[in-house]
């Protein structure tokens, strides 16, 4: 268990802006909060990664966008498209969303050959979006086993369109990953409490668009 006085949040947090009526000003502004607080990311959709490479230019900051996203369940092929031109415009992480269907009739190989072939073609940074709330324990843990042999780098909990993390979730991932991967906690994060206990119980990322306010309050 991490010792809260050795916890900077601002080391965990992945910058985010998802809001379908996001403007450049925003991005802007997510961008310029992010160098300032040297957060470690910044997730936004991939329209507008381009502006956010010129943004963060020479900077630490690292550049995530979603793929797929929030549903997963666009094809194959265009999810891989989407994590193509991702990658070419820029982005150095993709959060990629599964595809819920095939993972509930536990179809390993279709899963397996998506995530897979986006690791191999990208050679990106590669997070898996779960959706904890709609999933059972053991179509979790499924997930984690076949994500970490596609070659997957973090399990993410949620998109926040369908509920927000908890605890529990946390637990879990942390316990079937085994240092296999880690684990990105998102959905609903909005306090510096929250996520100073989902750090401490295993993530090792907090997504969020309320990063600002989360390091704020720590730093009082």
């Amino acid at each position: 268990m991490k010792s809260e006085l050795n916890i900077n949040i601002a080391n965990y947090i992945e910058h985010s802006s998802l809001n379908p009526n996001s403007t450049y000003e925003e991005i802007k502004t997510l961008c310029d909060e992010a160098q300032y607080f040297q957060f470690p990311s910044v997730c936004v959709y991939p329209h507008f990664v381009p502006q956010v490479v010129h943004l963060l230019h020479g900077t630490k900051t690292s550049i995530s966008t979603v793929i797929g996203f929030p549903s997963g369940a666009t094809t194959s092929s265009v999810k891989l498209y989407e994590a193509q031109e991702a990658t070419d415009n820029g982005a150095n992480e993709l959060n990629i969303m599964i595809n819920l269907g095939e993972l509930k009739l536990g179809n390993s190989r279709f899963i397996y050959d998506e995530i897979s072939s986006i690791c191999e073609t990208t050679k990106r940074i590669i997070k898996i979006v779960l959706e904890s709330n709609l999933l059972t324990n053991a179509e979790k843990k499924l997930a984690s086993d076949i994500c970490a042999d596609a070659g997957a780098k973090y399990l993410e909990t949620n998109t926040g369109w369908f509920g927000g993390i908890t605890k529990i979730d946390i637990e879990y991932l942390h316990k079937i990953c085994s240092g296999k991967m880690g684990i990105k906690a998102s959905g609903g994060i909005h306090t510096f409490e929250q996520a100073l206990e989902l750090v401490k119980l295993g993530a090792s990322r907090i997504g969020t668009s309320h990063g600002v306010d989360i390091v704020k309050t720590q730093n009082q």
